[in-house]
């Protein structure tokens, strides 16, 4: 028998960069959704504060302002709302941020994720999505990164600690039967973005005339992921629960499904391995400026490379993210000039 659509989405991170667009996405398509965010200053509260007032417009739309570490707050915002599914995309963000404060890391995204996974199984909710990190590759080298390969040898806190809700997450789905789905992320871009990230930065600092840095002299490549991309991606992955099997020789040939638990890793990605510089000289070409450009030494704990193989996500959804760099460059600068036309940057936005 089909099991009825879920329409009750309960995300963590509704007022991040990610979660804001999910959550615009799913009530566009009649769901009900349930938000819940912390405003941390980790970055720009402002700007997280215009993105849960513009998904406050949707009638259909709730949030609890709260830290995932306040356990029962998020108990409680969760069994109000009684979610079909939960998306947790909630987490201390940032890189370069774990090698200053990595106890803010510890704090959110694994005291935090496991009151989310509590939540989950005290409610035995249909489908629990976590978000996590391309960074978890680590050192490996063999690319495009696949779901099936082991991921071992990560190189910050913050990527250790999404390894460890991809452990923590396993054991549940196994211990509770509660299907779970691990998604990896890859460089997400876009309007609406975080401050810290690089296209922000970029466009910022060369309308602004300032420098920008350019990490191991430029010779860097991503796996560029436009956002709108991405959370389609995610609705799509809200219908496809992974169950537990009976063998392992029911997986199919480079599924991650666990054989042991309803569990499963997705990688998200437009498995495009763009040059960095590439990146920077189609910013140069929106904006119609010149970059001036601070060559750097590699950053602790970087990688030269990420490049996700994502024929996982399409076979189990038919879709795979595919917008072009070029033209998702275009659609955050036309953003950035209209969110930013209050201030000046020496010329009419």
């Amino acid at each position: 028998m089909t099991q009825p659509l879920m329409r009750r989405v309960f995300i963590t991170g509704t007022a991040g960069f990610i979660g804001f667009h999910l959550a615009q996405l799913l009530l566009a398509e009649g769901f009900r959704v349930g938000g819940y965010d912390g405003m941390t200053d980790y970055y720009d509260v402002d700007l997280k504060r215009r993105r849960h007032q513009m998904l406050m417009r949707h009638e259909s739309f709730s949030a609890t302002e709260a830290m995932l570490e306040e356990d029962s707050k998020l108990w409680e915002s969760i069994e109000r709302f009684s979610p079909d599914a939960i998306v947790h995309l909630a987490a201390q963000a940032g890189v370069r941020y774990s090698l200053e404060n990595p106890r803010a890391y510890i704090d959110s995204n694994v005291i935090g994720t496991f009151n989310v996974m509590e939540a989950a199984r005290k409610l035995k909710v249909r489908h629990l999505l976590m978000a996590s990190t391309s960074s978890v590759y680590g050192a490996n080298e063999d690319m495009p990164f696949k779901e099936t390969e082991k991921a071992d040898t990560q190189l910050t806190i913050y990527a250790a600690t999404k390894k460890a809700n991809e452990s923590m997450a396993h054991a549940y789905a196994h211990l509770w039967d509660l299907p779970t789905t691990m998604f990896r992320f890859f460089t997400v871009y876009g309007p609406w973005g975080r401050p810290d990230l690089a296209l922000f930065k970029f466009v910022d600092a060369i309308l602004n005339g300032r420098p920008i840095d350019i990490y191991n002299h430029g010779d860097m490549y991503r796996d560029f992921t436009y956002v709108e991309d991405l959370v389609r991606a995610i609705r799509l992955l809200i219908d496809a629960i992974p169950a537990r099997p009976l063998s392992a020789a029911e997986i199919a040939p480079g599924d991650s499904l666990s054989p042991v638990a309803p569990f499963r890793i997705v990688n998200i990605g437009n498995s495009d391995r763009v040059r960095l510089l590439d990146f920077i000289e189609a910013i140069e070409a929106e904006l119609g400026r010149k970059a001036i450009r601070n060559y750097m030494p590699m950053q602790m704990g970087d990688v030269p490379a990420t490049w996700a193989d994502a024929s996982l996500l399409q076979q189990l959804t038919g879709y795979r993210p595919q917008t072009d760099f070029r033209d998702g460059v275009a659609k955050f600068v036309t953003w950035f000039r209209e969110y930013h036309a209050q201030k000046h940057y020496g010329e009419s936005a």
